[in-house]
């Protein structure tokens, strides 16, 4: 076992820097961030290094072997199994080498660097018709160097092949500083002195090779040595991929490329049980299915409880089903197949889908079940661990009947789902890590299941790689004469064992350096400030953080499907502006490791500076990791009775400024008139902590309040009752003419419009900023003046997307049960959320009422990102389809995000953001198009970075009602 360097982290740092390495990072922030991957364990590097080509990784690592120090490389840090951590160097490949080279359209190849995202090898090689085979789920942020890494594969292995099957050459550094250029890659390796020992090596075990490897194709374990065997070419390049880092550092890579079939048909099949399904597979796949996937009722319960009933569409009859995917030339001949398939399937009942929006939907369970599967059904934290055993199909079923009853022997859950045709089933399991004695349990139940995949054939990876997971556990599937061979053949590549040690050879024991064991709970017996409820996490901060496992989807771009996380990660592409990058530093913040007041460390500061604090993780988080929640309880603990930023004073107490210069005569002209002065306009932003390129919003002449009082009382009688505008800050003070289109909307649509006798703030400029004990005593004014409204029967309509997200989350977050309650004994901040509405959810859920006729308008629309968090856009989205609109919606943020656009040092990121969605689409649009905007900061960055004005839905209606 490797042990770890005695050479001080500065001191690497400053050889790697003589050495020629241009970016180098041993910062406090950096060793936090590089120190998880996606997996259960947290080994600290010394340094972190990102090359910028193949010249500097050949001088960290001869650095790393003067000095001795372990050196491991990374992708995206999507590892499960801890294949992506180390004790000393760390190379991060994706943010600079990250180029496809080539491509060969004839040929059908691709030359990559490691760093390529695999999505991004996928639109370079479409043009030509072209895609790479293998499609991990973490395809939109999986790096092709992680892929060969351990050898990933994806649900569609059945069809492409495992990235072994598809890698045609290699360039790398061996772990002795020899470049191998292997297959087909440029100046292929001719004579070499490591790949002469090589072949001495595995030509004496030859037995030992073809009766223990490569038996089935989900043998991911320990070395591929199957590949080195006469008969098989001693084909290198394919032998090297799986190997986890720990013989060579891959520089580059020729892999192949195919062409999709051009038609595809998804056959469900259901079953009594999932180990049911199992037992089918083998009549399954002589009709060759490109995917073969197994899931539960289980998984489908999750799914439906915490994304709703319409998430699912209508499954077979039984519990446990199998999605098959047929691919070809014919449909016709597809649908033939099909008919037989299920024939021989012994299927309770099938449905055959044709509609690609349809087998979409029925992808998605198992896609959104493997998000959710973090958490169990009853709350609890579900591990990585033991999750891609595979056996070879045949054996499947009664592997799974067995496995089941383990779990229940440990007093374990998980949701299990997987790859059946394959034979590769994964699970997260809710290990006790948090207990004492939890590492224990962890340990003795992954040598209990290694035993049964032992007993079954199989292999205790079937994708994922062995890692720091499963790496002592190889006894159990192999020889001693196999083990032997594989440490052999790593002395071959890397004889002073500095290749991501502990991994596969010589492994570190599983229960070694697990994070989640060194957290302790935080609520409030621990931290009586806690200033957040944490209601979905039990009232605890550590929790509620470590519900980041790590898998990486916040650095995957995905605003072209309407995703918003993580747009200061887009704008950056650092680690640190990811919402995982952030959530490690919080849990080493939690745990103690950023020391005894982790909350004022600069490491905390540098992670959150340029969060948004948009929400757009709670939603598009598989976990459902909440950073703006997050970063405002941070920012809490750090400044509580302490002297905060301007920013906070100025921007923080924005409705209390807005209310002082509307009570006073005078003071709105005057207030505008300064902001508007060339003269004092530099001072006024320097003073409230404003990034002086930022005009600040004009107050309006008269605000909606001031309006809503001396308009004349409303003739026609409401067939509706009473809906509570909720007039925030924003539409009172800045962007009255959206209230007052609201109000004609509503009474156009059977209501009578009423406010609250005082002006109410939902305290969202406090939250922002971290002012909890300020945010929980607006909100608790706001419930009250709202709550005997609701209680009346009135809904409560709000205008201002993030405001009326308060209303429906962030309220009882603040309030908590005890604080809602009000002196009649009731929930009130319960009563109010569930009375709150959008004001399209409203006008949707009115029974006879027709929106006016858009038919001929075009919009662009940028749905607030608190809208789309909390809210959701849907309603809105078909509210516009159902009255003839033409609409794009947009993805992403607009970059302004409340306060934090203006503030200064924030201003570069807020445009870049805007940059990734927004701007394009506003340049793209017609004079006459509509660009559709609820939020007011969003309307703002249009108003400050274009040269167009956004309009409000309530707006937009008015215009056409009849």
């Amino acid at each position: 076992m490797h042990t770890p360097p005695s050479r001080t982290a500065a001191e690497i740092t400053d050889a790697l820097r003589r050495a020629g390495v241009a970016e180098v990072d041993d910062s406090p922030l950096a060793r936090s961030l590089y120190a998880s991957d996606a997996s259960l364990y947290r080994v600290e590097p010394r340094a972190v290094v990102f090359p910028h080509d193949a010249a500097e990784i050949a001088a960290v690592l001869t650095v790393c072997r003067e000095h001795r120090v372990p050196l491991t490389m990374r992708g995206a840090g999507t590892s499960i199994a801890g294949n992506a951590v180390g004790p000393g160097v760390v190379i991060d490949t994706s943010r600079h080498l990250h180029r496809v080279l080539e491509i060969d359209p004839d040929a059908r190849t691709a030359l990559v660097e490691p760093g390529v995202i695999q999505a991004g090898l996928q639109r370079a090689a479409a043009p030509h018709g072209l895609r790479f085979g293998p499609d991990p789920s973490t395809h939109n942020r999986a790096t092709l160097g992680g892929m060969i890494g351990n050898n990933a594969c994806g649900s569609r292995a059945l069809g492409y092949g495992r990235t072994s099957d598809n890698v045609l050459g290699l360039d790398v550094l061996a772990g002795t500083g020899e470049r191998l250029r292997l297959g087909a890659v440029p100046h292929t390796t001719g004579a070499s002195p490591l790949l002469d020992s090589l072949r001495g090596t595995t030509g004496s075990e030859l037995e030992v090779i073809r009766t223990e490897l490569g038996r089935f194709p989900r043998q991911v374990s320990g070395y591929s040595l199957e590949h080195l065997l006469p008969e098989r070419g001693f084909d290198v390049p394919r032998a090297l991929v799986g190997s986890e880092g720990t013989l060579a550092l891959t520089l580059a890579a020729r892999v192949r490329l195919v062409r999709d079939e051009p038609q595809r048909i998804l056959i469900a099949l259901g079953y009594p049980t999932m180990a049911d399904a199992a037992d089918a597979v083998p009549a399954i796949l002589p009709y060759a299915p490109v995917a073969c996937e197994g899931l539960d009722a289980r998984i489908v319960r999750v799914v439906v409880d915490r994304k709703g009933a319409a998430s699912v569409p209508e499954l077979p009859r039984g519990e446990g089903w199998l999605l098959v995917e047929l691919a070809g030339e014919s449909s016709a001949a597809l649908v033939a197949d099909a008919g037989r398939l299920i024939a021989d399937s012994g299927a309770l009942d099938s449905r055959t889908v044709v509609d690609p929006a349809h087998a979409a939907a029925l992808w998605r369970i198992r896609e959104d079940g493997a998000g959710l599967a973090s958490r169990t059904p009853a709350g609890d934290p579900a591990h990585a661990g033991w999750e891609d055993a595979a056996v070879p199909p045949e054996q499947l079923g009664g592997y799974l009947r067995e496995f089941e009853g383990l779990l229940v022997e440990h007093r374990l859950t998980g949701l299990p789902y997987g790859h059946f045709g394959d034979g590769c089933v994964h699970i997260r399991i809710d290990f006790p890590l948090g207990s004492a004695g939890g590492t224990r349990a962890l340990r003795e139940f992954l040598f209990q299941a290694g035993e049964l995949v032992a007993r079954h054939g199989g292999s205790m990876s079937g994708e994922h790689g062995d890692g720091r997971a499963r790496g002592e556990l190889l006894p159990l599937m192999y020889s001693p004469k196999a083990i032997g061979l594989f440490e052999q053949v790593k002395s071959v590549f890397d004889p002073d064992d500095l290749l991501n040690p502990g991994v596969i050879v010589r492994p570190e024991p599983v229960d070694h350096a697990v994070r989640a064991a060194g957290a302790p709970p935080l609520r409030r017996k621990e931290l009586p400030t806690l200033g957040l409820a944490h209601r979905h996490d039990r009232g605890d901060l550590s929790m509620a953080v470590h519900r980041c496992t790590g898998v990486g989807k916040c650095r995957a771009d995905t605003t072209a499907t309407g995703g918003v996380m993580c747009p200061s990660y887009l704008a950056t592409r650092e680690e640190k502006d990811s919402t995982r990058g952030r959530a490690r530093v919080l849990q080493d913040v939690v745990s103690g490791r950023l020391g005894p007041d982790g909350w004022r460390s600069p490491a905390l500061h540098d992670a959150l500076d340029l969060c948004l604090s948009c929400k757009g993780c709670s939603s598009d988080c598989p976990t459902g990791v909440d950073m703006a929640a997050y970063k405002a309880e941070a920012l809490h603990q750090k400044y509580r009775r302490r002297l905060r930023p301007r920013s906070h004073y100025a921007l923080g107490w924005l409705p209390r400024w807005a209310r002082l210069v509307r009570g006073l005569p005078g003071l709105t002209r005057l207030a505008n008139l300064v902001m508007r002065s060339r003269a004092l306009h530099p001072l006024l932003v320097r003073a409230a902590g404003v990034d002086p390129r930022r005009q600040l919003p004009a107050f309006a002449p008269e605000t909606f309040r001031s309006w809503f009082a001396r308009r004349p009382a409303e003739s026609r009688t409401p067939r509706h009752g009473d809906v509570v505008l909720f007039v925030d800050t924003f539409t009172d003070a800045f962007s009255p003419g959206t209230g007052i289109a609201a109000v004609a909307v509503l009474e156009d649509a059977g209501y009578r419009v009423t406010v609250t006798e005082r002006p109410v703030c939902c305290g969202l400029t406090w939250i922002s900023t971290g002012q909890l004990d300020g945010a929980r005593r607006q909100i608790r004014a706001t419930v009250r003046a709202l709550a005997p409204h609701v209680r009346a029967g009135a809904l409560v309509v709000g205008l201002e997307p993030s405001c009326t997200a308060v209303l429906r989350a962030d309220a009882a977050e603040l309030l908590g049960d005890a604080d809602a309650e009000d002196d009649a004994g009731g929930k009130a901040v319960a009563e109010v959320a569930a009375a709150t509405r959008t004001l399209a959810e409203l006008l949707g859920g009115t029974p006879d009422w027709t929106p006016p006729d858009l038919t001929g308008t075009t919009a662009v629309a940028q749905p607030h990102c608190h809208h789309h968090a909390v809210m959701g856009w849907e309603a809105d989205a078909e509210l516009l389809r159902t009255a003839g609109a033409e609409v794009e919606r947009l993805g992403g943020c607009c970059g302004l995000a409340g306060n934090f656009g203006v503030e200064q040092g924030h201003h570069d990121v807020s445009v870049a953001v805007a940059g990734q969605q927004l701007l394009p689409a506003v340049r793209r649009a017609a004079p006459q198009d509509t660009i559709l905007a609820d939020g007011f900061s969003c309307r703002t960055q249009l108003d400050s970075l274009t040269d167009r004005s956004g309009d409000h839905l309530a707006q937009l209606l008015a215009r056409h009602l009849r």
